[in-house]
């Protein structure tokens, strides 16, 4: 069975690059009839913030993605919190030492910092000159008995070389070793893992078949894979994903608040739009797929990517996703991007009776709250207001701006109902007729042509003839009408107005 892990540290808020990480985990693990865990690497104690792994939790919940296993759902696969398999982590290390793989180093800081600096000066590569490799068996047993801290370090004098390793998104990764430091250390001395040791153990303690992660830990792929092979033990398949930027550029950090998702949460984000979003910014390659681990048929068969707007709910994330089109470098995320999907996402959601109950409920307590005396604040005025808007409304946090007047009696002392009145320079003579719509009492011809059905069809009809018959130009007629319903320059159609305010609202603003 696939088995994949999002393993996100509890440090910060949820980012958008780490909720990316997690839907491709979803997105691979669902397309492959697979699994995922959620696990919860606290080792870090130090950065470890209160509420982390809840915000998490709920996020994930609110982006619909449901993870198989992890805190809350019990699994054969626990703990899943780090700090709870600490036993674990130093079984693996004392294995190591035995078979010569590791050596216990008793180096203090400040000796370590001068040999990195001596090493350095003499142009070495090595970062450390492994004096604690050559230590006796006895003089190490010594030294623990009496209580000298020590840390455990990767031999990495006894490891082949690996000049390339593998990678699913990224093919070949050549020189790969270049970038690590010497004998890397596995195992603190508080007896906390490194990250190092403790996602290879858990990786393989809990049966992890591929691992999505982003592109940073490549530079660690080898060592991981060292500590693979070190333990006799069957890697899982790699893939690292390029990094999202943010539009300056920058790398995302979870102390950037503007990334975070929780934030996009609250600024009323569809969660199907926040996803499709994510999903397609940096996925667009149409690069054969280099991975080893590809069937040559597979190699032949490559996807065409969907274009970075298109419209895809989860499940036509799932079917299309393919880890071998997304892009080999870096992506900035585009905010244009994501209004117009979002809106296209309500649009959606708004044309089932479902969906729209479900965007009505969700935005009735703002509008109670913008709104908070008004008599048509109601859950079914504001489906009415909802579909009113069509595509207009690109996030459901706007619908109270948009249509304030579907709500209260619009302001015609505003500004912009002002500068109505004076764009249209309408003559006493030619504002009198107008007034003939909402007084029918007192014009036979006006009376005939009310509207005896208060419906799309048969009020398009009788604005019509109610234009003819004034003799007003079309787009006169149309902004008086609009400035005395709504005191708004832009909305939606007059007759969509009208029906959502009823026939007995529409005639008391006209009159």
């Amino acid at each position: 069975m696939t088995l994949l892990r999002f393993a996100p540290s509890p440090t910060g808020s949820l980012h958008l690059g780490g909720l990316r990480m997690a839907l491709y985990n979803h997105l691979y693990s669902r397309k492959n009839n697979g699994k995922w865990i959620l696990r919860i690497e606290d080792t870090d104690a130090t950065r470890y913030v209160p509420g982390a792994v809840q915000e998490i939790q709920a996020v994930l919940l609110w982006a619909g993605l449901d993870y198989d296993f992890g805190p809350g759902k019990n699994g054969p696969h626990g703990p899943y919190f780090q700090s709870k398999r600490l036993d674990l982590y130093q079984d693996y290390a004392k294995k190591l030492l035995e078979s010569g793989h590791a050596y216990r180093c008793f180096c203090s800081l400040d000796t370590l910092t001068e040999t990195r600096e001596k090493l350095a000066r003499t142009g070495s590569n090595l970062t450390y000159d492994k004096r604690c490799l050559h230590l006796t068996d006895e003089e190490v047993a010594r030294r623990v008995k009496a209580g000298e801290k020590s840390v455990i370090r990767l031999n990495d004098g006894t490891l082949p070389d690996r000049s390339t390793v593998r990678d699913l998104v990224f093919g070949e990764i050549r020189d790969a070793h270049l970038s690590l430091g010497t004998d890397p250390i596995l195992l603190k001395s508080d007896l906390y893992p490194t990250y190092h040791l403790a996602s290879v153990v858990d990786d393989h303690e809990m049966g992890i078949t591929h691992v999505l992660r982003g592109e940073e830990w490549i530079p660690s792929l080898p060592l991981h894979l060292d500590l693979y092979a070190s333990l006799k033990l069957q890697p899982p398949r790699f893939a690292h994903i390029p990094i999202l930027l943010n539009p300056d550029g920058s790398k995302m950090s979870k102390r950037t608040g503007d990334v975070s998702v929780v934030e996009y949460i609250r600024n009323g984000w569809e969660p199907e739009a926040l996803l499709n979003w994510l999903a397609l910014t940096g996925w667009g390659a149409r690069h054969q797929p280099m991975s080893p681990f590809s069937s040559s048929t597979a190699q032949r068969q490559v996807q065409a990517a969907p274009d970075s707007t298109s419209i895809l709910p989860l499940p036509s994330l799932i079917s299309q996703f393919d880890l071998t089109a997304l892009t080999h470098r870096s992506s900035s995320l585009d905010q244009q991007k994501l209004r117009y999907l979002n809106r296209q996402h309500i649009a959606l959601k708004a044309a089932t009776p479902e969906g729209l109950h479900q965007l009505a409920m969700r935005v009735h307590g703002l509008v109670k709250e913008v709104f908070p005396h008004s008599l048509y604040a109601s859950v079914e005025n504001t489906k009415k207001a909802v579909v009113a808007l069509e595509g207009r409304l690109e996030n459901m946090a706007f619908l109270p701006v948009l249509v304030p007047y579907l709500f209260e009696d619009p302001n015609l002392a505003s500004p912009e109902a002002r500068s109505m009145l004076s764009s249209r320079k309408i003559t006493e003579e030619q504002r009198e007729p107008l007034n003939d719509m909402s007084q029918p009492e007192t014009n036979p011809k006006s009376k005939q042509d009310q509207p005896r059905e208060w419906v799309p069809e048969t009020l398009y009809h009788v604005l019509h003839e109610e234009q003819k018959r004034l003799g007003v130009q079309l787009k006169m007629f149309m902004l008086t009408l609009r400035h005395a319903l709504t005191g708004m320059k832009d909305g939606p159609g007059i007759v969509q107005i009208m029906c959502v305010l009823g026939k007995e609202r529409t005639m008391k603003r006209l009159r």
